[in-house]
């Protein structure tokens, strides 16, 4: 028994015209077929189905996002590949075939999955990993300036005198001539 319409309400509807426009009914316009592969992409659930049928005709359209994709600079199927998938179409596993595909698929995702969690347990989100770094890189510049400052001042690091954070001491005599200059501490 065909799909159609009116099988899956809650599910994302886009319709095909004769024309080969498809409709997002969702969103009350045309779309592409580009635009399709960001709605798989975001892993929405959707029904492309024919517009004077109804009927479910997602796999075709899914079928054409996969020989859109194969025809570009990086295929993941080998010509060898597809000649041995048309022949399972004709051999009695080919129901064992997609039932293998189908599993090897699921265990993929479900491992990338996994790996992309343990991934972010070790080294963290990108944002906090960028935090760290900048707090670690202004405690390394704050350090050095400190030090550089008590060598321009002719101090070592016994004689540093304690200021407060952020203030800043009077301007003085640059030992270079008449022009004035301020020394920050922190």
């Amino acid at each position: 028994m065909a799909d159609t319409l009116w099988s899956n309400a809650a599910m994302r509807v886009i319709k095909k015209y004769p024309n080969r426009r498809l409709y997002d009914t969702e969103k009350s316009a045309y779309i592409t077929v580009a635009d399709v592969l960001k709605i798989i992409r975001a892993g929405e659930d959707f029904q492309v189905v024919d517009a004077e049928s109804g009927q479910d005709i997602t796999r075709s359209v899914l079928v054409q996002i996969i020989t859109e994709q194969e025809g570009g600079a990086t295929p993941i199927f080998t010509t060898d590949m597809l000649t041995r998938f048309i022949r399972v179409y004709d051999d009695s596993s080919q129901a064992l075939f997609g039932e293998f595909l189908d599993k090897n698929l699921k265990m993929f995702a479900e491992q990338q999955k996994r790996f992309q969690d343990q991934m972010g347990n070790i080294i963290g989100s990108p944002l906090q990993i960028m935090q760290d770094l900048t707090e670690r890189n202004l405690s390394i510049w704050t350090d050095m300036q400190s030090r550089f400052m008590d060598m321009a001042m002719g101090r070592g690091p016994a004689e540093k005198q304690e200021s407060p954070a952020a203030e800043t001491t009077p301007t003085k005599k640059s030992p270079r001539g008449n022009k004035n200059f301020v020394i920050f501490s922190l």
